[in-house]
C-alpha cells in the first residue's frame, strides 16, 4: 500500500477516534449514560493509537528493534499498572488516583514537548510558533505534573492538608513566573531572528524553565487547603489536556489536539462551575490560604455540651420508620467509612415501608468533582434518586428528615447568616430546613473550612456519633426491630 493512502486512512482514524471523544464526553453528562461514553472514548483512543503506530512503521525505515522493544514495554507496563490501579483502588483513594492520572498526563505532555524542541534544535532554528508550542507543553506540563502530585499527596495525608506557605512564598512564585517569561522570550527571539543563541544555550534556557515550570508546581498548590482540592483537581486536569493539545500541534495532530483541548476546555468549565459553587472565584482559590485541613476527633466542650443533643440508634430509627420524606446528604465521611452500601441497605429498607428517599448532592461534596456521584453508583443507587442541590433545596422544607453522614462545610447554615463567615455566600444545602436533622458524625469535629457548624447545635438537630458505616448498621438493625 503506497505511502500516501495509508497517511489518509491514518488521517481518517484520527479523525475517528476524536469524534469517539466528543461523543464520549457527551454521553458522560448523564450517569446512565456515562459507563458507554467511557467505553467509547477509550475505544477511539485504541484506535488513534493503533493509527499511529502503523503510520510510524510505514515509515521509511519504520522503526527499529530498540524502538519496538521500548513501545511494546510502554504499552504492558503503563495498560498494566493502568488496570492493577483502577480495579484495586477504593473508592476513597480515587481523588488521589485522577490527581496521580493528571500528574502523568502533564509529565507526559511536558517530555513530548522537550523531545520535539531537542529535534528541532538539531535539525536547526526552531520557528517561533514551533518555539511558542514548546514552551507552553513544557511549562504547563511541569506545573501540572508536581502540582498535581502534590494535590495527590494532601488528599492521601501524605503531606498536611493545611495550607503551607512560608515568608516570602508568593514572592518566590512571582520570581518563577519571571524566570519562565523571560526563557519564553528569549527562545522566541531566537526562533524570529532578532537574537543568535546557540544550541547548547538554548537548551539551558530550556532547562531552566522545566526546572521552573516543576518547582512552581509546588508553590502554587502547597498554599491550597484541602477544602479545595476538588477545584484544584479540576484547574490540574484542565491543564493536562491544554498541555496535551500544545504537544498536538507540535506533533501536527490533530487527534491530541482535539482531545487535549476537550480536556482542557470541559476541565475549565467544571472548574469555574465548581468556585461559583464555592462563591469563590478561581484566582481566590490559587492564592490559597483556606480552611486548616480536615481536623481529627474533637470532644464537646462545656458551653457546646448543653445545646447538642445526642440521640440514639433506636430514637432515630423511629424517626426515619414512620417518616414520609427522607433526604439523604452524603459526604467524605461516608466515603471514609466505605458506608455507600450501608446507606442503600437502609434506604431499602424504608422504601419498602413506603419513605420516599432521595439523595442531596452538593458539587463540591467528597474531594473530587463528582466523588458522591461516583460512590452512590458503585453501590447501586438508583440515578434517579441523586438531586442536585438546585434540585434538591426546596425539598427540604418539606422533607421530614434530612439524615447526614459525615458531610460539613457543605450543610453550614453560617454561609447563609453570618457576613463574617470565610464561607459566608457559599450555596449549601438547605438541611437546616428539614423538620428534623439528623447528623451522623464521629464527633464534633471541624470540616476542611476549620470553622465550626451552628447546625449542631440547631433546636430540630441530633447528633448520632458513631463511624458512618458503624451508625448507619445500627440504624438498619433499630429499623428492622421498629
Amino acid at each position: 500500500m503506497k505511502a500516501e493512502t495509508i497517511g489518509t486512512l491514518v488521517f481518517f482514524a484520527w479523525l475517528f477516534g476524536a469524534a469517539a471523544f466528543v461523543l464520549g464526553l457527551h454521553q458522560m453528562n448523564s450517569p446512565a449514560t456515562a459507563r458507554n461514553g467511557n467505553r467509547l472514548s477509550a475505544g477511539g483512543m485504541a484506535v488513534a493509537v493503533i493509527a499511529t503506530f502503523v503510520l510510524l512503521v510505514s515509515r521509511p525505515g519504520g522503526l527499529g528493534t530498540f524502538a519496538l522493544i521500548i513501545i511494546a514495554a510502554g504499552i504492558i507496563v503503563g495498560g498494566g499498572a493502568g488496570l492493577y490501579l483502577a480495579r484495586s483502588v477504593k473508592m476513597t483513594q480515587m481523588p488521589q488516583l485522577v490527581s496521580l492520572f493528571n500528574a502523568v498526563g502533564g509529565g507526559a505532555a511536558a517530555l513530548v514537548a522537550i523531545e520535539d524542541f531537542l529535534g528541532i534544535s538539531a535539525a536547526g532554528a526552531a520557528s517561533i510558533d514551533e518555539t511558542v508550542f514548546v514552551v507552553l507543553g513544557v511549562v504547563i506540563g511541569c506545573v501540572t505534573f508536581t502540582g498535581s502530585l502534590v494535590a495527590s499527596g494532601k488528599l492521601q495525608g501524605v503531606v498536611p492538608g493545611r495550607p503551607i506557605t512560608f515568608t516570602g512564598s508568593q514572592l518566590v512564585s512571582i520570581g518563577l513566573a519571571v524566570v519562565a517569561l523571560g526563557g519564553t522570550v528569549l527562545l522566541i527571539l531566537a526562533a524570529a531572528g532578532v537574537l543568535a543563541l546557540g544550541a547548547p544555550v538554548a537548551l539551558l534556557i530550556l532547562a531552566a524553565i522545566v526546572v521552573t515550570g516543576l518547582i512552581f508546581g509546588v508553590t502554587m498548590v502547597l498554599p491550597i487547603g484541602g477544602a479545595d482540592m476538588p477545584v484544584v483537581i479540576s484547574l490540574l486536569n484542565s491543564f493536562t489536556g491544554t498541555a496535551a493539545a500544545m504537544a498536538g500541534f507540535v506533533l501536527g495532530n490533530p487527534v491530541l489536539i482535539i482531545a487535549g483541548a476537550l480536556v482542557g476546555a470541559s476541565g475549565a468549565i467544571l472548574t469555574k462551575l465548581m468556585a461559583d459553587a464555592m462563591n469563590r472565584s478561581v484566582a481566590n482559590i490559587i492564592i490559597g490560604g483556606f480552611g486548616t485541613g480536615d481536623s481529627g476527633p474533637a470532644a464537646v466542650g462545656a458551653g457546646e455540651a448543653a445545646n447538642v443533643r445526642e440521640v440514639g440508634a433506636d430514637d432515630v430509627a423511629i424517626q426515619l420508620a414512620y417518616a414520609q420524606n427522607v433526604i439523604v446528604v452524603p459526604g467524605y465521611g461516608l466515603a471514609v467509612a466505605q458506608a455507600q452500601h450501608a446507606v442503600r441497605e437502609l434506604a431499602e429498607l424504608l422504601e419498602s415501608r413506603g419513605v420516599d428517599v432521595k439523595y442531596a448532592i452538593h458539587p463540591v461534596a467528597g474531594r473530587m468533582p463528582g466523588h458522591m456521584n461516583v460512590l452512590l453508583a458503585e453501590a447501586n443507587v438508583p440515578y434517579p434518586q441523586l438531586k442536585e442541590m438546585e434540585e434538591i433545596n426546596p425539598e427540604f422544607a418539606r422533607a421530614d428528615v434530612a439524615l447526614v453522614i459525615g458531610a460539613n462545610d457543605v450543610t453550614n447554615p453560617a454561609a447563609r447568616s453570618e457576613p463574617s463567615s470565610p464561607i459566608y455566600g457559599m450555596p449549601i444545602l438547605d438541611v437546616d430546613q428539614a423538620k428534623s436533622v439528623i447528623v451522623i458524625k464521629r464527633s464534633m469535629g471541624k470540616g476542611y473550612a476549620g470553622i465550626d457548624n451552628p447546625l449542631y447545635t440547631g433546636e430540630r438537630t441530633g447528633m448520632l456519633f458513631a463511624d458512618a458505616k458503624e451508625g448507619l448498621e445500627r440504624l438498619v438493625a433499630a429499623v428492622k426491630a421498629v
